[in-house]
Parts: structure tokens; C-alpha cells; sequence
């Protein structure tokens, strides 16, 4: 049994309809497979951060012709679509804290692929893709699809979409 959000968010944010609905399988010898069955963790926390591994996984062997990780990926992604923006900006857009962040851009710094400068307020750092950085998220960006493309499929229309909208709801309520 899954859990599904449905399409309209209720009037109260701190409540959620939810209905359970079977999922099919499209490979039945994975579900008789124990090495792909997926046991229920009575923690969101752990049953998140498993699927996200997963599917970081997944976008890591996609990304690795390339020779980078679903991580520096979402990073230049992030840059590509906002152009200049503080670093902690960055981290609240993709929820990351501080030192993870640095030690990320920290290294995509080292690669030639961010630009960093100070900006108004000394204490702010400022983020840009440089050229090599541009060159380099275009010549990912058609293995970061593939992988989509994947999940996608594997998931299914409806899957995805429940995959996308409980995400971005439960990191917004859980934000709060």
C-alpha cells in the first residue's frame, strides 16, 4: 500500500487527505525478490532518507560518465536557474545547512566551476556559474535526463506525480 496526496491541498496546512492505493508492479519476480522489498521504518525520517538514497543512487550512476554526482548536479542546476544568489539563500532553497553546503560548493570552487565573490555585507557570499560551469551542467544535463526519464517509467504518471507533490509538501509543513 502507498500513500497518496491528492491534487488540492486542504484549507488547514497542518492537515493532509491522504487515501491508500495498490501499486502495480510491472517486474513480479522483484516482489518476490527479498533483496528489493522495501520494509516499512516507523520513522519518516529513515523512510525518506532511504528513498532518497535510492534515488540518488540511481542519478549517480546516470551522472558518472560525466564524472559528477547527483549532489554537484542539483548545485549547478540550482545556480543555473537563479542566476547570482547568496549562499544562504542557496541553502534554504534546497534546504541544506551550512557546512554541507560549503564543503559542496567548496569543491565545485576548486573544479572551475562557481565563482564566489563577497557581497553587499561582507559577511555574505555571493555564487555564479562560471563558463566551465555552464559547459559542464549542459554536458550533464542529458544523463540528469535519462535518469528522469527512468524514475519516471519506473514510477509511473501517477507515481511521480504523487513522488513530486508529497515531497514538496511534507519539506514545506515540515519547514514550519
Amino acid at each position: 500500500m502507498y500513500l497518496r496526496c491528492t491534487d488540492k491541498l486542504p484549507r488547514r496546512a497542518d492537515s493532509m487527505y491522504i487515501h491508500t492505493m495498490k501499486h502495480s508492479v510491472s517486474n513480479p519476480r522483484s516482489v518476490s525478490n527479498p533483496r528489493h522489498r522495501i520494509v516499512p521504518l516507523p520513522c519518516a525520517c529513515a523512510n525518506l532518507r532511504r528513498a532518497a538514497r535510492i534515488v540518488t543512487q540511481r542519478y549517480d550512476q546516470h551522472l558518472q560518465p560525466v564524472g559528477m554526482k547527483a549532489t554537484q548536479f542539483t548545485l549547478l542546476q540550482a545556480l543555473t536557474q537563479t542566476g547570482n544568489i547568496s549562499q544562504g539563500t542557496l541553502g534554504d532553497v534546497l534546504g541544506l545547512d551550512s557546512t554541507t553546503l560549503t564543503r559542496t560548493l567548496a569543491l565545485l570552487r576548486r573544479k572551475g566551476w562557481i565563482h564566489t565573490k563577497a557581497g553587499e555585507d561582507r559577511r555574505e557570499v555571493r555564487l555564479t556559474l562560471t563558463a566551465e560551469g555552464k559547459r559542464k551542467y549542459q554536458s550533464a544535463l542529458h544523463c540528469w535526463q535519462l535518469a528522469q526519464r527512468q524514475l519516471r517509467k519506473v514510477l509511473g504518471e501517477a507515481g511521480w506525480k504523487q513522488m513530486i507533490e508529497s515531497t514538496i509538501f511534507t519539506a514545506a509543513l515540515a519547514q514550519q
